[in-house]
C-alpha cells in the first residue's frame, strides 16, 4: 500500500492540476523570498547592528543602575560611619565652597564676552534637549571603558 494520492485515482482532473500548479508557485515564491533575504547582506548588517545597539543600550542601562545602587549604598555607609561633628564641619565647608564657586562663576560671566556666553547657552540648550541620547552615549562609553578595563585586568 502506498500513500501516493496518484495511485488511488486515475489521472488528475484539470482543476487538481491547477491547484497543484498554484501550490507549487506559492512554494517557489516563498523559497525565492527566503533566498533573497539571505542574499541581502546590507539588510542583515542593519538588523545585526540594530540588535547590537539594543544590547549595548540594555547593558549600559543595567551597568548604570548597578553603579547608582552601589554609589547610594556607599554614600549611606559613609554617612552612617561619619561622626556628627565632622558632618557639620563638612557641611559648613561645602557651603563656603558653593558660595565661592558662585562668586567665581559670576565674575567669569561678567568678564566673558557676550558671543561666548551666547554660544555656551546654545550648547547647554542642545544638551538639555538631547539629554536621553547624551546619557545613553555616556552610559555606553562607561560600559565599554569598564569592559576594556576588566579584560586588561584578566590578561595580567
Amino acid at each position: 500500500m502506498t500513500n501516493d494520492p496518484r495511485a488511488n485515482i486515475g489521472s488528475p482532473t484539470p482543476e487538481e492540476l491547477r491547484e497543484q500548479v498554484e501550490h507549487t508557485r506559492n512554494e517557489l515564491g516563498q523559497t525565492v523570498e527566503a533566498l533573497a533575504a539571505k542574499a541581502d547582506v546590507k539588510a542583515q548588517a542593519k538588523e545585526k547592528a540594530a540588535a547590537v545597539k539594543g544590547q549595548a543600550a540594555e547593558k549600559a542601562a543595567l551597568v548604570t543602575d548597578q553603579i547608582r545602587a552601589k554609589a547610594e549604598h556607599t554614600a549611606q555607609l559613609v554617612k552612617d560611619k561619619t561622626p556628627e561633628a565632622l558632618r557639620e564641619k563638612t557641611s559648613h565647608a561645602a557651603t563656603q565652597v558653593r558660595e565661592n564657586a558662585s562668586r567665581a562663576g559670576q565674575y567669569a560671566a561678567d568678564v566673558t564676552p557676550d558671543p561666548v556666553l551666547d554660544r555656551a547657552a546654545q550648547a547647554a540648550a542642545v544638551a538639555r534637549a538631547n539629554r536621553v541620547p547624551l546619557l545613553a552615549v555616556a552610559g555606553a562609553a562607561l560600559a565599554v571603558f569598564l569592559l576594556v578595563r576588566r579584560s586588561r585586568g584578566r590578561r595580567r
